[in-house]
């Protein structure tokens, strides 16, 4: 292997010549008094301020964030990282992002987080930023608020739990909670199995341990080349991830003050190589979202048309819930995601460069499966290729939707059916325990007001329930189409992000139960099937809803934000920016 690029961090010898910090700790006069001396009160010797580079640990740690409630000790062990390679840290929250808790959805403050995190890198004495994340949302968000902060930056996630034990079989977060709570509903188990189970799935520290949304970003977050190799898969209470969070601090002292920012890194190219990767290990669909607005803070010509294409040339070759039947303990311990990388080399762009300062696929020469069962050879693939996220276009979804093929039924991917609408979820859901509703196995059930602007935020309720009529008569999966998202761990045959969503005056706000829709993905269509003529009258008669409030962060977003075909990031955070140090606060 080829010794890692050095990049130009400043030496302490040096007098910090080309840190940002300089411009604060560096000042001879009363502003640098000022900026030192409150150092000092918190215990700070002057040795901390001879030129060393200064590296911000940024925390989503929360007690309201389970997911991230171990990240203080991670904390911990980065900081030792960075005073062993001779900087300075400097730890600070950020706001958190929980999917268990927040209301209505955490995706409502993923913008807002990006928006603190790339506010608090630019006006803080800042050279580099560690970004300890974990539950699905945080990821993007720091990548995001790094990205428009134009610092050099490396992610460190907290790592998935441990596989979940129930009866004496591996169960997975989300996937397993989604079929047991189909079978509670369906009456095949008891509530003491329910309780008993919901008491065995989570047994440690760390995000979901299925490919769900946090798994899948933090591989992806690894493939862009913002995380040390190996750094996706490894548990969360496996002592190894101490052993990288010294490493990542280590890492960032390098970082500070070169050119190795995330536009540097975050290319074209490395993001053709996130949405490969994505492909094959049958990633979550909400990864489109965030990758389309990641792109678009750094100005990467990012589409949505490009998962279907990029993402059709590679199989599923990681075997993992929901598309298999591993869990990430298993990925990581078959060689994780540098193992799949080196299998996938010439698949990939192999001049991306990472937080390493070398390729991705240099980063992972000589990674070796360990288990080919988890990571599946090209020959035998857990699914042929084009069988990750597809893009259709029609009269229903004019500028896209998403649907993930390994989680559905394939007799239902070419399907022409009645619709069943619903205004809100909470309509359908008032009616979905009712044994004399109206839906038969062909109904295709569309619920809309749910995208960013509708819902507000564009929550994860597309994988429907099904209806306890069809439950009771034994089927599984039907065709769900909404502008809402549906978790990573979920599955069924959900037609997902529908553009323009319904709120907007998108075509899902004309569509009327009885009418006929026809979902082709070999075709990728998804149609209602009336004329012109009558779709023109029922836009004319539309009315948009009110906003749902009329102050505050959630009116901020209704009136921002951009469709899910373009990332649903806020229009006016578009784009990234350098930053030199603000100016002078005294």
């Amino acid at each position: 292997m080829t010794e890692p690029e050095t990049p130009s961090a400043a030496d302490p010898a040096t007098g910090g010549a080309g840190l940002r910090s300089r411009a604060w700790f560096g000042d001879g006069g009363k502003n640098g008094f000022i900026a030192r001396h409150h150092l000092r009160a918190m215990g700070r010797g002057g040795h901390n301020f001879d030129g060393r580079p200064v590296v911000g640990i940024c925390n989503t740690f929360s007690e309201l964030t389970p997911c991230n409630g171990h990240l203080q000790i991670l904390a911990d062990a980065v900081k030792r990282g960075v005073l062993q390679a001779g900087g300075f840290p400097l730890e600070f929250p950020a706001m958190s992002l929980g999917e268990p808790f927040l209301r209505p959805t955490s995706m409502l403050y993923r913008n807002l987080a990006a928006m603190e995190i790339e506010e608090q890198i630019r006006a803080n004495p800042i050279d580099a930023v560690v970004l300890l994340t974990g539950c699905d949302k945080t990821t993007p968000a720091a990548l995001m608020g790094a990205a428009s902060a134009g610092v050099p930056a490396i992610v460190l996630t907290g790592g998935p739990m441990l596989n979940g034990r129930f009866k004496g079989r591996n169960v997975g977060s989300g996937t397993d909670i989604w079929r047991m709570t189909e079978e509670l509903r369906a009456g095949t188990i008891s509530q003491e199995e329910f309780t008993e189970f919901e008491s065995s799935l989570n047994r440690s520290a760390g995000h979901c341990m299925t490919m769900g949304t946090a798994s899948t970003m933090a591989c992806l977050t690894e493939a862009l080349g913002m995380m040390l190799p190996g750094g996706s898969g490894l548990p969360a209470v496996d002592a190894r991830r101490g052993t990288l969070a010294e490493e990542t601090g280590a890492r960032a002292v390098a970082l500070a003050g070169s050119d190795l920012t995330p536009r540097r890194i975050m290319t074209r190219a490395a993001f053709e190589n996130a949405v490969r990767i994505n492909a094959a290990i049958g990633g979550s669909t909400n990864a489109v979202v965030h990758l389309l607005a990641l792109a678009g803070r750094l100005g990467v010509p990012l589409e949505l048309d490009d998962f279907d294409r990029l993402g059709a040339e590679l199989p599923l070759l990681i075997d993992l819930m929901p598309s298999g039947r591993f869990l990430m303990e298993e990925f990581a311990y078959a060689g994780g995601l540098p193992a799949l990388v080196n299998d996938l080399r010439d698949a990939l762009h192999q001049d991306t460069v990472t937080v390493t300062g070398l390729s991705l696929t240099a980063n992972c020469v000589g990674a070796q499966v360990y288990d080919r069962d988890v990571i599946r050879a090209f020959d035998n693939p857990v699914l042929p290729a084009g069988r990750g996220t597809a893009v259709v276009r029609g009269s229903l979804a004019p500028d896209g939707a998403v649907i993930k093929l390994s989680a559905a039924a394939p007799h239902l991917l070419d399907h022409t059916g009645p619709a069943l609408v619903f205004n809100s979820i909470g309509d359908y859901l008032a009616v979905a325990e009712d044994p004399s509703l109206d839906v038969r196995a062909e109904t295709v059930l569309i619920v809309r007001n749910t995208g960013p602007r509708g819902y507000p935020g564009m929550p994860e309720v597309g994988n429907l329930p099904l209806p306890k009529r069809l439950l009771d008569a034994g089927i599984r999966d039907m065709v769900r189409v909404s502008d809402a998202r549906m978790s990573g761990t979920a599955f069924g045959t959900c037609v997902l992000h529908v553009a323009p969503e319904a709120a907007v005056g998108g075509p899902l706000a004309f569509v009327r139960t009885g009418d006929q829709v026809r979902l082709d993905v070999p075709g990728r269509r998804l149609d209602v099937l009336i004329d012109e003529t009558e779709m023109d009258r029922r836009r004319s008669a539309w009315q948009r809803p009110k906003p749902p409030v009329t102050r505050g962060w959630t009116y901020l977003y209704t009136e921002h934000v951009t469709q899910a075909d373009t990332g649903a990031d806020l229009d006016f955070l578009v784009g990234a920016t350098d930053s030199p140090p603000p100016r002078q606060a005294f």
